[in-house]
């Protein structure tokens, strides 16, 4: 029953209130603070004044009347996250450099730069449109607390349902590409352990960290993560660069082996690709390391001045970029063609790619569980609770649902890594069909919408709180017209983007669906096999 015009004159008393804050700390001291766990003061926002009165022993006591300025300052009192602290967020959430080095290798140099430079730039635009949604619909009236709740205020709970349902499927392919991963790395320290049961030891690990249901006691552990990944990438990067390839992996991946030799790298489309699926599972490799925007609206709801989202984003970008490029291409450099997705479980000798799983094996096992937990929340609340009536979730009865239901999520996710035991292709798929609409289908449609009701408002339009109606002077295509006249060239521009972004996504599940073919046919890999996808090591 709420108007889009009522959304948008909450949020945009609320953007003028939240101009008059004061500053919280420096942002780079915020920043220092975030990344190193050091703890910062924090400055409150001015409290409202008291509405109780004193009163005599024997007076009545009447409730006081609560304020909408106390309404206010209740609903501001978890938003406290400062531009510094949502860069270090961005930065866990999307950075993964490990696919890049093998993405190169299938579209060479060019190509690759140029897609990883362009898909890095789109990926900073929807993420500014996102920014521009939120500021736009959330208040403290009505907090805009996911992606589906914006797709829901612009287009209605159909919107809504696809984008709960597309997310509960990213998230769970996301852990069986995840169980792949450190199936495989299990596998290559001791390959006496049958592959499928090195998914399942990791699945069960899963199992036992699901058990926890909130986010708080993750947050050290999620820092911690970040290192790892750090401490990753200068291994892998010290090793390429004096060491000869892992041949072995390299043949089972991707079938070059050491007889296949010298390294060669190619400044375009390199000899041994298969022209066009080739090329487009790479392009779906760097559609997977920008994806992220999926909760970047968690993010901006718990930041104490969301218009400073832009800080975050734009350096978080560009260092998600820098790192990105910087990595793939030292690697790519160093081995060539023999590159494995993931890169460090492709290089040599035994005791660095021991090393490398293991630090590997840590930092996944904790994107598994961030991922399994926020997964199972999403699909819990949007599915079973509102088509089933599942019971809360801070129920005992939900508490008991949880429990169960944890085992089901990473079983699901263990079927799917023992049925494709192919990292590639899969993380390709699941580019390919769900992180491509998040990060560049739907936003740019949902900013059509937005744009188009936004600006259709005319002077003396609009939501009026006295009465709590919703004033529109007409209806249907004369009212969408004039919306979208307004910068008509933006509009058409997120239309035109919107269209490229589906027939992308139809070719890379095109393009991943042949790849796996391929690789089942030529016997590289086997469902339900004890046979590792990369050897021994």
């Amino acid at each position: 029953s709420v108007t889009f015009e009522e959304y948008v004159h909450y949020a945009h008393i609320d953007r003028e209130r939240e101009k008059a804050l004061p500053a919280v700390q420096k942002p780079i001291s915020s920043l220092k603070s975030t990344l190193f766990g050091k703890k910062t003061d924090v400055v409150q926002d001015p409290p409202s004044p008291p509405t109780d009165e004193k009163h005599e022993k024997g007076d009545v006591i009447r409730a006081p009347v609560v304020t909408d300025d106390e309404w206010y300052h209740a609903g501001r009192a978890l938003r406290t996250a400062t531009w510094g602290s949502v860069f270090y967020l961005i930065t866990t959430d999307v950075l993964g450099p490990y696919t890049v080095p093998w993405a190169l290798s299938q579209m060479g140099y060019g190509p690759g730069v140029t897609l990883y430079t362009i898909f890095g730039c789109l990926a900073g635009y929807t993420g500014w449109q996102i920014w521009q949604m939120f500021l736009r619909l959330d208040s403290i009236h009505y907090p805009a607390r996911s992606f589906g709740d914006l797709a829901f205020r612009i287009y209605g709970a159909w919107a809504r349902h696809v984008v709960n349902i597309l997310q509960s499927i990213q998230l769970v392919m996301n852990v069986g590409v995840i169980v792949i991963q450190n199936g495989q790395g299990l596998y290559q320290i001791n390959s006496s352990i049958c592959y499928v049961v090195c998914c399942i030891i990791w699945a069960a690990l899963g199992m036992f960290l699901g058990q926890i249901r909130t986010l708080q006691r993750f947050g050290w552990i999620a820092n911690f993560a970040v290192w790892i990944n750090v401490t990753t990438m200068i291994l892998t990067m010290a090793i390429v660069s004096h060491n000869p390839p892992n041949y072995a992996a390299s043949e089972a991946s991707n079938g070059f082996g050491e007889s296949d030799g010298p390294i060669k790298t190619y400044g375009g489309a390199p000899p041994y690709s298969k022209g066009f699926s080739t090329g487009v599972t790479g392009l779906m490799q760097a559609v997977f390391s920008y994806g992220g925007s999926l909760i970047f609206c968690e993010f901006l709801s718990e930041m104490r001045k969301p218009r400073d989202f832009w800080k975050a984003l734009i350096v978080a970008e560009c260092f998600i970029y820098v790192v990105y490029l910087f990595f793939g291409l030292f690697v790519y450099s160093y081995h060539g063609q023999f590159v494995i997705n993931p890169a460090f479980q492709g290089i040599s000798p035994r005791h660095a790619l021991e090393a490398g799983n293991i630090l590997g094996l840590l930092s996944a096992l904790i994107a598994g569980a961030l991922y399994g937990n926020i997964g199972l929340k999403v699909a819990y609340a949007n599915i079973a609770i509102e088509f089933f009536n599942a019971p809360p979730l801070d129920s005992r009865a939900g508490k008991l649902l949880w429990a169960g239901l944890i085992p089901v999520y990473w079983a699901l996710a263990f079927v799917l890594a023992a049925a494709i035991p192919n990292f590639s292709y899969l993380s390709s798929l699941v580019a390919a069909i769900c992180i491509l609409q998040f990060t560049y289908t739907f936003p740019p449609i949902m900013m059509l919408g937005c744009n188009v009701q936004y600006y259709a408002i005319q002077e003396g339009e609009g939501f009026d709180p006295s009465t709590g109606r919703t004033t529109r002077r007409d209806q249907g295509w004369k009212r969408w017209a004039r919306g979208f006249k307004h910068m008509w060239y933006v509009n058409a521009w997120n239309g035109f983007m919107f269209l490229g972004a589906l027939v992308t996504a139809a070719l890379g599940i095109y393009a991943s669906v042949q790849g796996l073919k391929s690789a089942f046919a030529a016997g590289k890999n086997t469902s339900f096999s004890c046979a590792g996808p990369l050897g021994s090591g």
